[in-house]
């Protein structure tokens, strides 16, 4: 069962986690190039896989368990969970909306603000960054 999981696990990580952080970290280049369909493609897609990233802790949650030597105690467990939902929460009410904005903002007035571009870009690039510090985490879990 644990292979199972863990199998799940890395698949729902590769196939979700990784459209979005990849959305996330280019979201921008579609507002400087001044095309509000590609950023509102992009808010979908931030959108429908940040929600599809939930099944990825959900099963990491589920891995989680003292007879497979995981515990919650373990500080790159709850760290992990922490910045999964620090990233969650950066995608669905930073960059999501901002993403949504911005298209509204070039579909009507022909171009979006320089904070738009600069809130999707930083909170892109942070969503990666916090990706990143827990893949790191997952792979050398620090007891």
């Amino acid at each position: 069962m644990k292979d199972l999981l863990l199998s799940l696990h890395i698949l729902f990580a590769i196939f979700a986690v990784g459209p979005l952080v990849g959305t996330a970290s280019t979201a921008a280049r579609g507002i400087r190039a001044g095309d509000a369909a590609a950023v509102a493609g992009s808010a979908r897609t931030v959108r429908i896989y940040a929600y599809a990233s939930i099944v990825v802790a959900l099963l990491g949650l589920g891995l989680v368990q003292p007879k497979w030597d995981n515990k919650f105690s373990y500080p790159w467990v709850w760290i992990s969970l922490l910045l999964y939902l620090v990233a969650l929460a950066l995608a669905l009410v930073v960059l999501e909306p901002a993403l949504r904005a911005a298209a509204r903002e070039l579909g009507s007035a022909g171009g979006a603000s320089s904070s738009a571009a600069a809130r999707v870009a930083g909170s892109g690039g942070l969503i990666a960054l916090l990706f990143a510090v827990i893949v790191f985490l997952m792979v050398y879990q620090p007891h």
